[in-house]
This record gives structure tokens, sequence and C-alpha cells, in this order.
């Protein structure tokens, strides 16, 4: 910007390296759009280029110096004046002095932590941006640039099932039964209902996926409800000795990793909500907490290649053994070709 319209002004802009083969993801923007940034995971290095370009041929422009953040920040929306930086890298790109012409500067951000997904919320905002500052007596010059962050986990064999009873005092006694605790976001839930006691007449019966964001702490603490996902279980009277079996394909559906307590500021879980409704309308329910994580997509080996060179992300099992994410991509390809190979098995064996 330049004061009242006159002298020299720039503009810049900011090229990652090897962006052309990287790969973009989605997020969702505070008014519920949505838009496409590069993808980064933990530990990767980002590096690029900063291009400062001067509107006006043959006139100099002053500057205090040039420098470059990296950041990683939390906005809570009722709070939006005071945003907490949990991640904060500066590079200097150029000492105070005189630009004549357009100039180009290389930056390099060396194995960067980034210990948190990018995530939009109801309430609050986790987000990664590069920022360039050229520094000006009167007004600043600033570019952002945002990036994507995506956090790699891998859970053991041994997922313990979820099994719980629903019931009413000589009425309703209902016994249902998950396949495990913990899922990836293209994961199925398969599960069974079963009905030892039915005194009431039930009409209508539906599983729910509920997201429940949490933001604050104390007295100041605000919790957000979304239903993300609705199942029809079914729709009539079941008998006494009855059992429904429960497929719900999570793949089809808007969600996140769980978060807990992300740098104390805020949360994200997930809920298993059974739903029975009966003939007087009146709601009977029971809640399971689950856990939702991402695991490694399928990536062209071309894409492997072209980013092997640069410093791998690490992605921990749980015991306390590290796997780059490109290990863990490959092996879940194997462990997903399998898994539906099981899920149609067991599908012919039910009918």
């Amino acid at each position: 910007m330049s004061f009242f319209g006159f002298g020299q002004s720039a503009e810049i802009d900011i090229v990652l390296d090897g962006q052309e083969n990287r790969r973009t993801a989605e997020i969702k923007t505070e008014d519920g759009k949505r838009e496409k940034y590069y993808l980064y995971f933990d530990g990767e290095t980002v590096s690029g280029k900063v291009n400062v370009n001067l509107r006006k041929s043959g006139s100099k422009l002053e500057h205090q110096g040039i420098k470059i953040e990296f950041i990683g920040q939390i906005e809570l929306y009722y709070d939006r004046g005071n945003h907490q930086e949990f991640t904060s890298l500066v590079k200097e790109l150029a000492r105070p002095g005189e630009l004549t012409q357009s100039t180009n500067y290389n930056f390099e951000f060396s194995q960067v932590e980034k210990p948190y997904e990018s995530y939009t919320g109801a309430n609050v905002r986790l987000r990664y941006f590069l920022r360039v500052t050229l520094v000006k007596r009167i007004s600043d010059t600033v570019k952002e640039q945002d990036i994507i962050v995506h956090t790699l986990s891998q859970y053991p064999e041994m997922n313990s099932s979820i099994k719980m009873e629903v019931g009413i005092e000589d009425c309703l006694h209902i016994e249902f039964e998950y396949n495990k605790s913990k899922y990836h976001l293209k994961d199925v839930i398969v599960g069974k209902i079963y009905f030892l006691l039915v005194r009431i007449k039930i009409k209508h019966m539906e599983l729910q996926v509920i997201k429940r964001e949490t933001t604050g702490t104390g007295p100041n603490t605000f919790n957000e409800n979304e239903t993300i996902a609705k199942y029809e279980i079914m729709d009539g009277a079941p008998v006494r000795g009855e059992s429904i079996p429960i497929r719900l394909f999570l793949s089809g559906y808007e969600l996140t990793p769980t978060m807990r307590d992300i740098n104390k500021k805020f949360s994200v879980r997930y809920y298993l909500n059974l739903v029975l409704v009966d003939e007087e309308e009146r709601r009977y329910f029971k809640q399971q907490e689950i856990t939702i994580f991402r695991r490694a997509d399928k990536i062209r080996k071309n894409y492997q290649a072209a980013l092997s060179h640069h410093n791998p992300s690490l992605l921990s099992d749980g015991g306390g053994n590290s796997k780059t994410s490109y290990q863990q991509h490959q092996e879940d390809e194997e462990e997903e070709d399998g898994g539906k190979e099981a899920a149609e098995k067991k599908d012919e064996k039910e009918k």
C-alpha cells in the first residue's frame, strides 16, 4: 500500500516448492463454503519462494526489512481479538534497505512441527499459514497463505468392541453391540441389536452419529452438538428374541478426527446415539463415545517418489514405534482391500 496513492508499492506472492505435485485438501470456511489449500503433514518441511513485485518501474521502494513467518493459530469466534499461537517461526528475508527492482527470496522451515489437524468448526478455527511482511514506515505490506495439515494415526489391531444395555424395568430390555470403539474416517460401523424384552410398542429406532464441539473452560464452556449421520434401524414393532444388524458407512459423511483438549482450548468428540421412539412419541436413547481417526489415504506412486526426498512425516503406532506416513499409506491400502473382502463375505453369510 502507498500513502495517499503516491510513491512506490509492491505485490507479494508466495510459491511453495513442489506445489504442482502436492496434493490439496478442502476445508470449510466460517461462512460454510469450501476452499482448497496445499496439504502437509507433521514433521514435513515447508519451503518455497517469496516474489516481491514492484508496481512502478524506475522507482525505488524503501523498507525496514522483509520477513516470513510460519504460524499455527487457534481462533475462538467469541474472542476474536485474542488469537492463541501454538507454533510461530520467523525467517528474515531482507534487512532494511531499498528495492529498485522486483526481487525473489527463498525460504525454508525445516521439519516443522504441526501437532494438530486443521479445523473449522461452529465456534473455533485452527489454521496454519505463512505470512510475509514487508515493513514500511507508514503501513506494512502483508501477504498470507494458508496450508492444510492432516494428522495421521494408527491404532492397534486389538480394538475393543462396545457392548451396552438399554432397559426400563419390566418394560424393555435391549442389548446392542458394535464391532469396535475406534474407527477411521472411511470405516464401517458394524453391530447388532438384540431385543430381550419388549412390552412397550416401539414404532421407530435409529442410530445417530453426533459431533460435540467443546470450547472454553469452566463457566465459559460452550458445547455445540451436531447430528452428522442418521441411520434408520427399523420402522415398526420388534418382537422378543429378534436381532437387527447394523452397517453404517462413515465415508459418506463430513467427519474430522477426534480432537481432545487441543492446546487447552477446544475438543471435538463423536458419539453413537441409539434412539427409540414409542407410539406415544416418548424417546429413549443411549449414548456411547467413539474415537474417529485419520488413516493415510491411497496415494499414487509418482507422488510418493516426488516427495520422498523431503522429510517425511512420522506416525506413531501407539507403542513408541514410528513409521512414515508413506509406509502407512501402503499398509492401509492392503488392509482396506482385505477389509472390504471380509465385509462382503460377512454380508453373504447373513443373507
